[in-house]
């Protein structure tokens, strides 16, 4: 034990200073003394106690501190924790599972050991870290927090001399802490990992991921794309079923690309628009396949929403007008509203034909909504054959922003409206997905097929269109090219230029003249979304087609539907998907009004259900953005949970949004289930200790009594105002005062 004593003074002290102190008291002593009778050397004891006195008194305002050291064995800790969530159950730890073989390291090789020189607490990390005896090890937990494991046990053994922390596990961490929490208070403890299991050769299939696209309109297809592998099986075949509510849907062969390689494939269904449907991605078990729980994955497809509204801007009425307005309105997920400019009345103002609900009618009385509210309430816009004269500055401003900010679809298309310098240097151009003034015919042919041998005017997929929502005409991409190219061609298509950094080509057309143009492109802008289509006459898919040919208006509702699919209403719920019970996540409300400014001084109410309980009231907090708003959520039990939020301004409704989110359809737990050495060894570094494998687990020992050799701990007491201290001043002044008085001072 080696003790040393140090200051921490109330203000900024320096040595000279301190000298200085311990002369002025001396001088001061002396001084009281100086005209003394006494003989020399009582006067001098006398001056030693007075001085004596004062410089303990001054030291004491500088609140010394006794420091106490040692470097000692006894009373250290090596706290040994193992992970025990249920991924620990794999049997691929040389024949054990991996729990089992983390009992046996325990108990054999690290606790007799470690208990001859250490206090060696043995606790289970799962959920949270608690104590636990060898006997009761056992693989139960739902999930494997470490780090919010490790965080625990180092702020429970905070101030002891802990040489080392021991780990146990795979590595497969699924709690929704940071690594950084394990170090970040400067007082990191070393940790020695040891990794248990396989980090490859295990036999397993699993679902890797299942999203679906969103059904906001009824009667609307949506894809499902699952993602899958196969390890330790080689390029053996095996299927990939889609269930939908517990009813098998359709059922695919998939033949690996290589062992362990992932693969995808994608469904299209269409879901039930009334209800909410939970879809299950499903490999049957295989025999000598190690893990069953990754074999599923589900998602939900929440039910349509409400209606898109689509507002449909046009020059003289023809027939590209009728037929395209027809397929729209016989939609039953979109409502159409329609401006038609006919021209100039002997007065020289513009006519309209409007076809709209009353309300609505009277905001394009213009032809044009003259309010942003007005415009903003539609989910997309179509300008379709019109001058780009015909609108002002501020209505082409307020287009691009309906785009970028409100989030809303533009769909411009027609030679009128797609005219050599009709847009050029509008608000609007930077809004198209491709170049206006550039129409040379360059796109580039790489990716374009067979479109070069393609006669003039008829369709060509791209690559990336043949699977797009917009061009989908089949089941699968060779289906829906072999679609378009049986169409009648177009009757012209007007060249257009290249597509814009970050925009998509669907389809291209030849020109006569050999040149190969865009015919469909979109992009996203903003928040928004944007397409062009440059063909003459799409109506000949619909008449020159058979009857039974629905082409012409499965791409028109497509188009639309896209469009108008991203567009959000003026309250929005955010929740994460892939939920889990356990986890904590937060439920966005994004409040806006009417023309999509954010409302900063709104409130919501926010509440959560789950089939068969009471809603359940979330306790909401504004964040830093204006209009937005946050609550924390913990799912307790997996369902299907509704979140409904109610945005008011002060007593004012400013509207509500509901949001479906599925909570538990995967095991995260088992997740790529190998051995995670990577995960593992990263911890270790980040504390200064090491990892290594199960094989090798008695390594640990020397490492840790290597790092006990190095480990001081370092204990801090306030000597200022022990007892002991005033009674030293008393006795000093006490002895003063006697000897004053028996040597006939006063």
């Amino acid at each position: 034990m080696n003790i040393a004593f140090a200051f921490s003074p109330t203000g900024s002290f320096t040595l000279d200073l301190v000298l200085i102190a311990a002369v002025a008291l001396a001088a001061a002593a002396l001084l009281f003394y100086r005209r003394s009778t006494l003989p020399r050397r009582q006067r001098t004891a006398l001056i030693a106690l007075r001085t004596s006195a004062l410089a303990l008194v001054f030291a004491l305002l500088l609140r010394p501190i006794a420091v106490a050291t040692s470097s000692a064995t006894q009373d250290v800790v090596v706290p040994v924790l193992v992970d025990v969530s249920r991924s620990m159950r794999v049997t691929d730890a040389d024949g054990l599972s991996r729990i089992a073989r983390a009992r046996a390291i325990a108990e054999f090789d690290l606790m007799p050991a470690l208990s001859k020189k250490y206090r060696t607490p043995l606790v289970a990390v799962g959920d949270a870290a608690a104590d636990v005896s060898i006997a009761s090890l056992d693989a139960r937990a739902k999930r494997s927090n470490l780090v919010g494991g490790l965080a625990q046990v180092r702020e429970r053994f905070r101030g002891q001399r802990v040489p080392g922390l021991v780990l146990l596990s795979d590595g497969a961490d699924t709690g929704q802490a940071d690594v950084s929490r394990t170090t970040s208070r400067g007082d990191s403890i070393p940790l020695f990992a040891i990794g248990l299991g396989s980090a490859s050769g295990l036999r397993d299939r699993e679902v890797l991921s299942i999203v679906a696209g969103e059904q906001r309109l009824a009667d609307a297809s949506i894809d499902i794309r699952v993602s899958t592998s196969s390890s330790g099986f080689g390029r053996a075949p095996y299927e990939v079923r889609l269930i939908a509510d517990a009813k098998l849907v359709e059922t695919r062969r998939v033949t690996p690309a290589a062992d362990g390689s992932p693969d995808y494939v994608t469904l299209t269904v269409v879901p039930d628009p009334s209800r909410d449907t939970i879809y299950t991605a499903e490999i049957p078990m295989a025999s000598g396949e190690t893990i069953a729980e990754n074999n599923t994955r589900s998602v939900l497809v929440a039910g349509a929403g409400r209606k898109r509204r689509l507002l449909v801007i046009a020059g003289a009425p023809g027939f590209e007008h009728s037929f395209m307005t027809r397929a729209w309105s016989l939609d039953p997920g979109l409502e159409v509203d329609s401006v038609v400019h006919k021209g100039q009345n002997g007065e020289g103002r513009s006519t309209f034909v409007i076809q709209a609900e009353r309300d609505r009618g009277q905001t394009l009385a213009s032809g044009f909504p003259a309010r942003r509210e007005d415009l903003y309430a539609y989910d997309a816009v179509v300008v379709a054959n019109i001058e780009g004269r015909f609108f002002t500055q501020e209505q082409l401003r307020m287009m691009a922003d309906y785009v970028s900010d409100r989030g809303g679809g533009l769909l411009v298309m027609g030679s009128r409206s797609l005219a050599q310098r009709g847009l050029i240097g509008t608000p609007l151009e930077p809004v198209l997905p491709v170049e206006l003034d550039d129409r040379r015919g360059t796109v580039a042919r790489a990716s374009l097929g067979d479109v070069e041998r393609s006669a003039p005017n008829h369709v060509a997929v791209t690559v990336e269109g043949a699977t797009h929502p917009i061009m989908r005409l089949g089941a699968s991409g060779d289906e829906t090219r072999m679609r378009w190219a049986t169409l009648p061609a177009l009757a012209a298509s007007t060249p257009l230029g290249q597509p814009r950094s970050g925009a998509s080509v669907l389809a291209v057309v030849a020109a006569p003249d050999g040149g190969v143009f865009p015919l469909v492109a979109i992009q996203k802008y903003g928040r928004g979304r944007s397409m062009i289509f440059g063909g003459e006459a799409s109506w000949r898919w619909r008449m020159l087609a058979p009857s039974t040919d629905r082409s012409h208006e499965l791409f028109w509702r497509q188009a639309a539907r896209w469009l108008s699919q991203s567009s959000p209403d003026p309250v929005s719920v955010i929740v994460p998907d892939a939920l889990e019970p356990g986890d904590t996540t937060a439920v966005d409300v994004d409040v806006r009004d009417m023309s999509f400014t954010p409302v900063r001084d709104a409130t919501a109410v926010v509440s959560v259900s789950v089939e068969g309980s009471d809603p359940r009231m979330l306790t909401v907090h504004r964040s830093g953005a204006a209009g937005h708003l946050t609550a924390a959520f913990t799912p307790e039990r997996q369902g299907v949970y509704h979140v409904h939020a109610e945005a008011m301004r002060g007593s004012t409704s400013v509207g509500s949004a509901d949001r479906t989110v599925y909570v538990g359809g995967h095991e995260r737990e088992f997740a790529d289930p190998r051995l995670n050495e990577g995960f593992l060894r990263r911890l270790a570094a980040d504390s200064g200790g090491r990892y290594v494998r199960a094989a090798d687990a008695s390594r640990v020992l020397s490492w840790l009594d290597d790092s006990a050799r190095h480990t001081t701990t370092e204990e801090r007491r306030n000597v200022w105002d022990r007892a002991w201290v005033f009674i030293l001043v008393v006795l000093l002044l006490s002895a003063e005062w006697t000897l004053r008085r028996r040597w006939g001072l006063r």
